[in-house]
């Protein structure tokens, strides 16, 4: 029994100076300052949207000022300025601090319980604290989408082509245009909208009437969504507020939101590859918040951001690949296009380009790429090479080489199918089958030059992403792949006898 005293006694003064220590240790570590302007707003948002505050609380920037994100080591921290202004410093990244800048660029801009404050936080915001991300972000084709569809006039004739309103009247079909908020739910969904102010509105909320700024085109997170203060993209595409994780970011779901089939069919694919099993079976073992990503550590098998913009490096932290925010710019060709793969564009606005016959697309109907506005064979090498580190983190050098060879016959081989429909259509157009551009006619709104579309935009780009992304066989041969491919080819040459039969 005193034995057992003294064993007890004798914890105790070791556990005293322990917790005496803790405590002290408590005492000394500060409360993160919240500024005034963000603590009135959470006052009142806990109460009328208490999901926003709490995602929020949860968030890094609700955790961490800008002064203390500067101590952390370069290569570890998630922002890329080095110098912010003397308000926001000491504070953590809370409601006013981001809905709160540039006051004078926002047409959105309003006056809301004694603040002035922007409905909207533009990637320029997102700037003060993460510059080289946003410009990386505005030179791409991801900031630029909703140009694309909108600046090109042969991309806006197929959009509008395809999401058009047909009526039938006196026993024709009737192309009318859909409203602007159905507008929202097609193609500038993913693309983004152009976001306007268009007056004022009053507003019945749980606190009572209120006045706000009324907005055209909103909601919107598309990732060309043009803002009003003229800035393009969301950020929150992939970060989706308001905790902006970049695990959400990380992991392929995000992505999944726009690029499925049939168009776009990479989170299909990947579900299907090797990669997208890995992931399926031990995601939840990986640790998604890791700066810089380290492969075989963090994580055992590619997600999208893997390979397209985060920043990886070995087990012992040795950079593969630096982050970045251009999504496109570790690629050496484009998979996607109207109409056959090219090299990357040197710049996200390919409304710029110019084929031979003078069109603004990348490629030609007879396959030449332009030549001007395209990456050249230099900066293709030195992209392969980049994306081949990523790939011998946990490939080797045969494996890898061997996959970007056949990845190459693909892309070639399925280009010839597509050619070869191009062919077809050509033919139908020269022998008056049917009127596209040399009767200076819409091309794409007869059955032909719908088989023609289907032909490159779902079937070639679903055996490409097949190939690309290590392995999705199913989708390269049956689920709009091969099989496609051939019995589309053929229903073109059908059409073509038939009319020259029935004309």
């Amino acid at each position: 029994m005193i034995m057992k005293n003294k064993i007890f006694i004798a914890s105790i003064l070791i556990f005293i100076p322990a917790l005496l220590f803790a405590q002290g240790m408590a005492k000394k570590v500060k409360p993160l300052s919240i500024s005034q302007e963000t603590q009135a707003c959470l006052e009142c948002h806990k109460v009328y949207t208490p999901g926003i505050v709490e995602d929020w609380q949860k968030s890094i920037h609700a955790n961490t000022t800008p002064s203390l994100a500067l101590k952390k080591a370069e290569k570890t921290r998630r922002i890329s300025a080095n110098k912010f202004p003397t308000h926001l410093t000491g504070v953590v990244v809370g409601c006013y601090e981001c809905h709160g800048l540039n006051p004078d660029k926002h047409k959105d801009n309003f006056e809301h319980e004694g603040f002035k404050v922007n409905i909207i936080v533009s990637p320029k915001d997102c700037a003060i604290c993460h510059p080289i991300e946003e410009k990386q972000y505005s030179e791409s084709k991801k900031a630029h989408a909703v140009g694309t569809l909108t600046k090109n006039p042969v991309y806006h004739s197929l959009v509008e082509t395809i999401i058009s309103m047909k009526i039938i009247e006196k026993g024709n079909v009737i192309q009318k245009d859909i409203s602007e908020a159905t507008r929202q739910e097609t193609c500038f969904g993913c693309h983004g909208t152009e976001v306007k102010v268009s007056g004022v509105q009053s507003i019945e909320t749980e606190v009572g009437t209120m006045n706000i700024l009324k907005l055209t085109n909103w909601p919107n997170q598309g990732v060309g969504r043009i803002n009003p203060d003229g800035s393009l993209g969301a950020c929150s595409s992939c970060h989706p507020r308001h905790q902006f994780s970049i695990e959400v970011a990380r992991k392929p779901y995000t992505c999944a939101q726009c690029h499925l089939e049939p168009d776009v069919p990479a989170w299909n694919v990947y579900k299907e590859s090797k990669h997208g099993n890995i992931f399926h079976s031990n995601y939840s073992k990986w640790n998604f918040n890791s700066v810089p990503w380290r492969a075989g550590k963090d994580f055992q098998a590619p997600t999208c951001a893997t390979c397209h913009n985060s920043l990886i490096a070995t087990p012992d932290g040795k950079v593969v690949a630096e982050r970045t925010h251009d999504f496109g710019a570790r690629l050496w060709i484009r998979l996607f296009g109207l109409i056959y793969s090219h090299p990357q564009p040197i710049h996200g606005d390919t409304s710029t380009l110019k084929n031979k016959d003078g069109f603004p697309l990348p490629t030609a109907f007879t396959g030449e790429v332009a030549k001007e506005g395209l990456i050249d064979g230099k900066q293709q090498a030195k992209r392969k090479q980049l994306m081949g580190g990523i790939c011998k983190q946990c490939h080797s050098t045969s494996w890898t080489t061997q996959h970007f060879l056949k990845l190459e016959n693909t892309i070639k081989e399925v280009d010839q199918m597509v050619l070869a429909s191009t062919l077809l259509l050509l033919e139908a157009w020269k022998q008056g089958l049917a009127e596209g551009i040399p009767q200076g006619k819409n091309p794409f709104d007869e059955s032909i030059e719908q088989m023609w579309i289907r032909q490159w935009l779902f079937y070639a780009n679903s055996i490409k992403y097949a190939s690309a992304m290590t392995g999705a066989p199913d989708y390269a041969t049956f689920k709009h792949g091969w099989w496609n491919l051939t019995e589309n080819l053929q229903h073109m040459k059908d059409w073509i006898e038939f009319k020259k039969k029935n004309p």
